[in-house]
């Protein structure tokens, strides 16, 4: 149970309404934008990360990281897997140049994983790829689900949806926020690397390449707004602001996300000591890192959020008091 202060619905803040004389129960950006100035930027984002600890942040982190990998490792293998057996062979090469091209030095390991899966894929072994294409929906369906105990925490709602609403409500979203995040993922950190891909398997020219090199950052950085705004949107167990209110936390999320993002492709590649230290584990470990760094950035936004939304309701403190022991 987390001890972040309870956000308070707008139906509950009569006060505060009737002096910003709000047009219906949705807050604005340009309200967004007044609390902030009136709070200040530092004490926001202090609070915001007190209210992100203090709601078991970084376990909630810790545990979308672990599902986010466990989803997209057996996706992968699935679908090279049943590319063939799905008469799809174009797209089951592209995803098998693709984990070729970013494994390192673990492409050992990955080929003999690859090649087993399309060994197999034409007799009893495509019961089990698609067992593991359904174990990776359920992952990222309790992925979902673990968005929203985060959140519920985040904003001091201590119990989540019942439990077949809450599944059901996971398994949408996963549609919903999960297929843009992840085509979000791959045409933005592994973008260079699906083009060489694309270009293989399609024979593209040139023009294509260059254009593919222009748009792909803003349709990546689009389809992560979009999927952020549903996640921040409908996560939470309780009636949310105004998309443009939740834009700042939004905000937050994605400048978070790209540093990160960055920061960890130059760890990643600089002069070989990555690899050094972890060998043929160097592709997992890269992608639990970047599975946890991309939770915290989406929790710590959803804390902003909550956060500049508390402190318009006459809520300053993040956490509750200590009971002691």
């Amino acid at each position: 149970m987390g001890t972040a202060t309870r956000v308070p619905r707008l139906s509950e803040v009569r006060a505060v309404e009737a002096e910003l004389r709000l047009q219906g129960e949705t807050l604005s950006g340009e309200d967004a934008w007044a609390t902030l100035r009136r709070y200040g930027g530092w004490a926001l984002v202090r609070d915001s990360f007190v209210r992100f600890r203090y709601a078991d942040g970084f376990s909630h982190s810790r545990a979308l990281a672990l599902q986010t990998v466990l989803a997209i490792l057996p996706f992968a293998i699935a679908v090279i897997g049943l590319s063939g057996v799905l008469h799809t062979e174009d797209v089951g090469r592209i995803a098998e140049l693709l984990i070729r091209r970013i494994s390192g030095p673990s492409q050992d390991v990955v080929d003999d994983a690859l090649r087993a899966s399309r060994r197999h894929a034409g007799d009893g072994g495509a019961v089990a790829l698609w067992f593991g294409l359904l174990f990776s929906i359920s992952n990222v369906t309790t992925g979902m689900c673990q968005v929203e105990r985060g959140a519920n925490r985040i904003y001091g709602v201590e119990r989540d949806r019942p439990f077949l609403h809450k599944y059901a409500r996971g398994l949408v979203m996963s549609v919903l926020a999960g297929l843009p995040l992840g085509l979000s993922f791959c045409v933005t950190v592994l973008g260079s690397d699906l083009s060489h891909a694309l270009i293989e398997v399609y024979h593209l020219g040139p023009g294509t390449r260059l254009a593919w090199d222009l748009l792909r950052w803003p349709v990546g950085i689009l389809l992560a707004v979009l999927a952020t705004s549903v996640v921040f949107r409908r996560s939470p167990r309780r009636p949310q602001p105004g998309h443009t209110w939740l834009a700042f936390g939004a905000t937050v999320h994605l400048l978070l996300w790209l540093g990160a993002t960055w920061a960890l492709s130059l760890y990643v590649g600089s002069g070989g000591s990555f690899t050094t230290v972890y060998g043929p584990l160097s592709a997992f470990v890269a992608l639990l890192l970047w599975s946890y760094l991309t939770s915290l950035s989406l929790f710590l936004g959803l804390s902003f959020a909550a956060q500049l939304e508390a402190v318009r309701a006459g809520v300053n403190t993040p956490i509750s008091e200590d009971p002691g022991v």
